[in-house]
């Protein structure tokens, strides 16, 4: 589903530049759920949005589903992410003036989807929200704001489902609500689920862990690729 080569990115320019990926290679198979994991700073988040396409390798390739994301043009990209890629937000990143129908809608709208708020209503019935679709952000609970940003990542059916320390701004108990749905519907729909966390208990739901620092991938994980999520941190504990 997911390969990079030689991926290579700095952010800034001249003296406040940082090397943020440092020539990465990584390859993820269609549904596998991968927690990416490494200390602050080490380049985690910028690895998920450049799988996301939001930013741009200055070297190096990125394939996936079989399309080269460095030879597409921006517009070509939103295109593409559109279509197969669902991003969940720590900030969940919900639009303050919309009500819930219409943040999940209007993504679906602005791809041309001519059923977006049928489709929006049923995605947030499916996560528990079908007595708050006409409720602004303002109005829900940190974890009903989660649930809309899933509901709206899920929306286009994508292929790809990244999330950003989704659990990051909740407390516990709402937290393992809000992993427990995210694990769900990925294997609902067989997406393949790239996740970074600094939970370790959450890190070790995924079925592989990729560890990061200092731009460079110091273990894939694939060690442990293949294995159920329940198996993979047994593996790891007894060093397979």
């Amino acid at each position: 589903m997911i390969e990079l080569k030689k991926a290579d990115l700095t952010l800034g320019h001249a003296a406040a530049s940082v090397h943020v990926l440092k020539s990465i290679d990584l390859a993820i198979g269609r549904g596998e759920t991968v927690g990416i994991v490494g200390p602050s700073g080490s380049g985690k988040s910028t690895l998920l949005m450049v799988l996301a396409g939001l930013e741009r390798l200055d070297s190096g390739e990125i394939v996936i589903d079989g399309v080269a994301l460095q030879t597409l043009s921006e517009d070509k990209v939103a295109e593409f992410r559109g279509r197969n890629v669902g991003i969940v937000f720590q900030s969940f990143h919900l639009i303050p003036n919309m009500t819930a129908l219409e943040n999940v809608a209007v993504p679906l709208e602005l791809a041309g989807a001519r059923d977006a708020f049928e489709r929006a209503r049923a995605e947030l019935v499916a996560v528990g929200l079908g007595a708050r679709l006409d409720h602004y952000p303002g109005q829900l609970s940190g974890g009903e704001q989660q649930r809309v940003a899933i509901a709206r990542a899920l929306a286009p059916n994508p292929k790809l489902l990244i999330a950003d320390e989704p659990t990051g701004n909740l407390d516990g108990e709402t937290g393992r609500q809000i992993a427990d749905l995210i694990f769900a519907k990925q294997a609902e729909r067989a997406m393949t689920l790239m996740l970074v966390t600094h939970d370790p208990s959450l890190a070790a739901r995924c079925g592989r862990q990729v560890h990061v620092r200092s731009g460079q991938i110091i273990d894939d994980g694939s060690n442990t690729a293949g294995l159920s999520p329940a198996a993979a941190p047994m593996a790891v504990k007894a060093g397979l």
